[in-house]
């Protein structure tokens, strides 16, 4: 892998894949949380209305561009970025590339394309609130960090989006829009020196050879507020969906973020034998699913247990998941265990970084989060220098009665 910074202030990353397939993304620090003086959901409606137009290409143009080709053209947005990234024939690497930066650097915003986009991302918002799962996880979210930066939804509201114009969209765009918040990865079957050597070429072309202009105001952190809340509502669902989770460390806080990573994947990360669904589904057939996820932004972090489960399982499945967090809270794990657990979680690793997309995207991220790639053997030596200790500590602070929060839909 070859990583460092243009003249622009473009961060970048190149590796070689094994494949005929290329993969390309253009990582933007802009999100949810830098909507501050503008219509909430805009940071989302602006990564729909990047594709409506550019100085050089119409909406039309733009759909047509990559698909001829074969390949796939996405984007998504999160609390803190905005993601364009393609799929594509090895050959064609660089011509998504080069796309992806016209998008983001000369977007028109045609009035009437806009207003057809209006109809499609209220579509969105109306869907997501029909998926109790999800709706149930953006409430608790957005409760947790209430007063926060972090808790503006991502999709915004039907009402905040009507209120979005184009030049409010331009303005977003020139306040956030910068080379210097951005990074540009790509995974393709070339030579690494060659591949760098065409990423200089592409942001020259693109932003010049100037020295980097004036950088943006970098983002504001600010403590995330410590709130505790247990909430039930009346959804009249026929499934009934409970969130529970705490505070958690930030992007910001390395060794103890790796043991946040390990104690989700072992009370409830994707693997069958993942403690909560061993006990919730695959031993009491209380549940379908049941995960723990881990939210991680700059200067915060979010440990949630989530379950849907019929209303009569409800009290059962809470007082489990009690039970398995209290013995994770009270017990260290074994040798064996913590041995075997961390194998698991390095061996899920590896598989997802065999992903072209996973580990172009992963780039992405880890440039604009730390400024650099960590090796697979830093992620490694980070994973394996988590102690037993580290995990009960953890679980203790995270859930500690006191300090967790709880939200149920009926």
């Amino acid at each position: 892998m070859r990583t460092g910074k243009t003249d622009c202030g473009l961060l970048y990353a190149v590796k070689k894949s094994g494949t005929a397939v290329g993969y390309c993304s253009l990582s933007i620090r802009c999100g949810t949380r830098d909507e501050e003086g503008f219509h909430s959901g805009i940071a989302h409606f602006t990564e729909h209305a990047l594709f409506k137009g550019t100085a050089r290409k119409s909406a039309r143009v733009i759909n047509n561009y990559l698909d001829r080709l074969g390949g796939e053209l996405n984007a998504f947005t999160t609390k803190e970025e905005i993601v364009l990234h393609a799929i594509v024939l090895g050959e064609d690497t660089f011509k998504a590339a080069a796309l992806l930066l016209e998008l983001a650097t000369s977007p028109t915003f045609p009035k009437e394309e806009i207003e057809t986009e209006r109809g499609v991302v209220a579509e969105e918002i109306r869907s997501a609130k029909d998926s109790p799962a999800d709706d149930i996880y953006d409430a608790f979210e957005g409760a947790c960090f209430e007063g926060h930066p972090l808790g503006s939804p991502i999709l915004g509201t039907v009402a905040s989006t009507r209120k979005i114009t184009s030049k409010e969209l331009a303005r977003f765009c020139a306040a956030h829009f910068h080379p210097g918040r951005m990074a540009l990865t790509v995974v393709a079957g070339e030579d690494e020196a060659r591949l760098e050597k065409k990423v200089l070429q592409l942001a020259g072309k693109t932003f010049g050879t100037a020295p980097a202009p004036a950088a943006p105001s970098p983002r504001v952190l600010v403590p995330a507020p410590f709130r505790t809340f247990d909430v039930t509502a009346d959804k009249r669902n026929h499934e009934v969906n409970a969130i529970l989770g705490g505070m958690a460390p930030s992007l910001a806080d390395g060794p103890r973020r790796f043991a946040a990573i390990l104690l989700a994947n072992i009370l409830g990360g994707p693997a069958s034998n993942s403690l909560l669904n061993d006990l919730l589904r695959e031993r009491n057939g209380w549940v379908y699913g049941v995960e723990c996820s881990y939210a991680q932004y700059a200067d915060a972090g979010l440990v949630a247990v989530s379950l849907g489960c019929e209303r009569q399982n409800l009290d059962k499945c809470l007082r489990g998941v009690d039970d398995v967090i209290r013995k994770m809270q009270e017990n260290l794990l074994s040798d064996r265990q913590l041995r075997a657990a961390k194998k698991q979680l390095l061996g899920q690793l590896a598989i997802a970084s065999e992903s072209g997309e996973s580990q172009c995207l992963s780039m992405g991220k880890s440039l604009l989060s730390f400024g650099r790639v960590a090796t697979d053997s830093e992620q490694r030596a980070a994973v394996e220098a988590v102690t037993a200790e580290d995990l009960r500590d953890l679980a203790g602070s995270i859930f500690d009665p006191g300090r967790r929060s709880r939200m149920v839909y009926l």
